[in-house]
């Protein structure tokens, strides 16, 4: 069974590849598309919008699918839209790529976490959750540097291509390895739409809109903060783009065995407290050196420890209809960047200092703890209810 797993983690690990490299590769893209880098930037927005339209989008149209097919088909389409991205004739082209190429990334996590979930005992599935984006986490250590590296070296075009390669091992991988039976059946559109209408699914949704911004608070300025708050160098930035993809990862396996032995809905509060109380401190930290590199490492640890947390409690919220909102987790993970992000910049730029941003994660983070909480009530009723 964790053989069966490897080709969902290389899929994750490409659609990491796809997201992050293309942050690297701006100056590039920008110089080879003859656009400025500020214009750029529109190729990682519309890959985000393309993620949030995607995956409750592409899911839906795809539900009668066996979701061996389902993986193979978003993993194909995502395989396409690179390949077509990497010989764009223009910047304009290329956007519109970036649009089509994020709407299988969403659909892919959630039907790729409901299998590996369904290949193992259900108290090791937040584990094998984990598993599956590992291939993200791994991909921000070592996949995004050596991409932006080879990218800058002989194109960012071939960047693009590379992506292609591991795609397409990827769809094959999930062609040998992923049994056909015993992962589920395809599903009908009422009975996943129904989901939505319990507050288990839409109180997880919005605690990650919420409390998940705290992180793209942070993340999204960390390149200014490090250089003009902690005191660290242009070279350095790089490296502390590392140590956070460290945190990343051993997160992902920390949360994993974490939500399989603990209540999950216990765990997110947890994490997302502790993430509060990290970025509140970090208005202060910031301002050292190696505190700076502490709080890094421990934003990404604590940001990825609560997926599988997060996925677990959805698939019992929505145990008979799983699929739907499993996929809407992502389109929720790239809303949050969108309000973190925001948000940052808006105290940045009415001049509140660079520590801002930790700040408003802060706060976006507690309030995400107050959503969970309210979560871990909703449930506690549920079992009384059913027994009376």
């Amino acid at each position: 069974m964790r053989i069966a797993i490897l080709p969902l983690a290389l899929g994750t690990f490409a659609i990491g590849l796809t997201e992050f490299a293309v942050m690297g590769l701006l100056p590039q893209i920008a110089q080879g598309l003859d656009v400025s880098v500020p214009a750029a930037g529109m190729l990682v927005t519309a890959y985000a919008i393309g993620v949030v339209v995607g995956a409750p989008l592409l899911t839906a149209v795809s539900l009668r699918l066996p979701r061996t097919r389902m993986l193979m088909l978003f993993m194909g389409m995502f395989a396409v839209g690179n390949a077509l991205a990497a010989v764009a004739p223009s910047f304009g082209v290329l956007v519109a790529l970036r649009f089509l190429t994020g709407l299988p990334h969403g659909a892919f996590f959630g039907v790729a976490s409901l299998v590996a979930a369904s290949l193992v005992a259900e108290e090791r599935r937040a584990r094998a959750i984990a598993a599956v984006f590992l291939g993200l986490t791994v991909s921000n250590v070592l996949g995004v540097p050596a991409a932006t590296a080879l990218g800058s070296v002989v194109g960012w075009r071939i960047a693009f291509a590379v992506i292609v390669v591991v795609a397409l091992a990827s769809v094959a991988g999930i062609a040998i390895l992923v049994p056909r039976t015993g992962i589920g059946t395809p599903a009908r559109l009422g009975s996943e739409l129904a989901v939505f209408r319990q507050p288990a699914v839409l109180l997880v949704l919005g605690m990650i809109v919420l409390g998940c911004g705290g992180l793209f608070a942070f993340y999204s300025y960390i390149a200014p903060v490090m250089t003009g708050l902690a005191g660290f160098g242009e070279g350095a930035v790089p490296v502390l783009l590392g140590v956070f993809g460290l945190g990343m990862t051993l997160g992902t396996v920390l949360g994993g065995r974490l939500a399989d032995r603990v209540d999950p809905r216990r765990v997110m509060a947890a994490l997302l407290a502790a993430q509060a109380v990290l970025l509140a401190v970090a208005v202060v930290a910031l301002h050292t050196r190696w505190l700076a590199a502490l709080v890094v490492f421990g934003v990404g640890l604590l940001g990825l420890a609560l997926i599988p947390a997060v996925q677990s409690v959805v698939l019992d919220a929505a145990r008979d209809a799983p699929v739907l909102a499993s996929a809407a987790i992502h389109s929720a993970f790239n809303i949050a960047n969108a309000i973190g992000a925001a948000l940052g910049g808006v105290v940045l730029a009415a001049g509140f200092g660079l520590g801002a941003p930790s700040a408003v994660g802060a706060a976006l983070a507690a309030v995400g703890v107050l959503l969970a909480l309210v979560s871990m009530r909703v449930a506690a009723r549920r079992p009384a209810a059913a027994v009376a």
